[in-house]
């Protein structure tokens, strides 16, 4: 247990493992003086990092809140500001963050802080709740104290505003995202915190699949004269196509679609947020991996077509157009068989994949809480 210094403010970011630690870690490398420099007054801080799973089993802000406090008791924290990637509400709204300047905790929720410049984001932050939480708590005669609000985190660009306080609840300052700009705010971060580009290699058999369809279609006569007479507008559709096809294997075969618990208003906009970010995390890793088939694609027919050859199977020349539009075709027709060849793949690989440590952990307890087993 560490002592209190006078001298020494020591602050805690307790973080959830994998990306929130990551960050935190990031973060804890430049805070001290950041911190020490704008409190001023020769005050110094201490900054370490404790990566632990703090919202294991639960979403609801006053169990969370408890765990905090009473980490901090046990360790003897001057400040903790926890962070996690789940995407937490409050009163039908998305939280920011949630502060309890009595017991100097807060909890930051890293989604609402969108999926651009998340790093810079959750530092102003991280700086601004410990200065507040850090701040003396002057108050006049029969005055409540007043708390230091968080002024550059939310800027009148950003859909941050402060949020309402139940009487029973600790915190004293909340803040908290609302409206279409901060719904795609935290969606934005959401389909960040599971990132997406970590499905390509957790799609091991589909891609080999995809491969295979595409070498042996690139080597077919039949494909040549197809993709020759085919229109912009049948690529795109055979595209989108072979795109949405796989997007929906995936999500269907692996069971990635989240069902609501219960009927309540809450519970329904809960659960589109989730889905759409596992559209949108499963359609960008999809999209990768059919960019990635158009490179191959390409460099193959660079190497297989013969000018002789292709004009007597098309009996037209060979042009430089024709190797994007062969390598776009076989490509979309790659992707249709990469889907079938996702079969192949554990559903735990691609839920691991395709979403983060919280939200997987989150998933498993209500299928358990559900008696529904995923399959293998």
């Amino acid at each position: 247990m560490r002592e209190p210094s006078q001298n020494v403010t020591v602050v805690t970011l307790l973080a959830d493992p994998d990306a929130p630690t990551e960050i935190a870690r990031r973060i804890a490398r430049t805070l001290p003086a950041r911190l020490a420099d704008k409190s001023g007054q020769g005050r110094r801080f201490d900054v370490e990092v404790v990566s632990e799973p703090f919202t294991a089993g639960t979403e609801d802000l006053s169990t969370l809140t408890r765990r905090i406090m009473e980490r901090r008791r046990a360790e003897n924290w001057d400040i903790v500001v926890a962070l996690t990637d789940l995407p937490l509400h409050s009163h039908g709204h998305k939280l920011v963050v949630d502060l309890s300047h009595e017991h100097c905790v807060a909890l930051l929720s890293l989604p609402p802080l969108g999926g651009l410049r998340l790093q810079t984001r959750a530092m102003r932050a991280v700086e601004e709740t410990v200065l507040s939480l850090a701040s003396p708590r002057t108050a006049g005669a029969g005055e409540p104290p007043r708390r230091q609000r968080l002024g550059r985190f939310v800027s009148r660009f950003a859909p941050v505003h402060q949020g309402p306080i139940g009487a029973d609840e600790t915190a004293d300052l909340r803040y908290v995202v609302s409206g279409p700009r901060g719904y795609l705010r935290v969606l934005g971060g959401m389909v960040r915190a599971n990132r997406p580009w970590r499905l390509v290699p957790g799609l091991s058999k589909a891609l080999a699949a995809a491969l295979a369809t595409g070498a042996i279609a690139t080597v077919n006569s039949t494909i040549w004269s197809v993709s020759e007479a085919l229109s912009t507008l049948r690529l795109v559709i055979a595209m989108v196509g072979s795109v949405v096809l796989m997007i929906g294997w995936l999500i269907v075969d692996a069971r990635l679609w989240h069902r609501p618990t219960d009927a309540s208003p809450e519970e329904r906009k809960r659960t589109s947020l989730y889905n759409a970010s596992t559209v949108m995390t499963v359609g960008i890793g999809v999209i990768v991996c059919y960019g990635g088939l158009i490179v191959i694609n390409l460099v193959s027919a660079l190497f297989i077509l013969n000018d002789r050859v292709f004009a007597s199977m098309t009996r037209s020349p060979l042009h430089a157009a024709d190797y994007y539009t062969l390598s776009w075709f076989v490509s979309s027709i790659a992707t249709v068989g990469g889907a079938l060849g996702s079969g192949f793949e554990s559903k735990e690989a691609i839920r691991a994949a395709a979403f983060s440590k919280r939200e997987q952990e989150r998933r498993d307890t209500l299928r358990d809480d559900h008696g529904d087993q995923p399959s293998k």
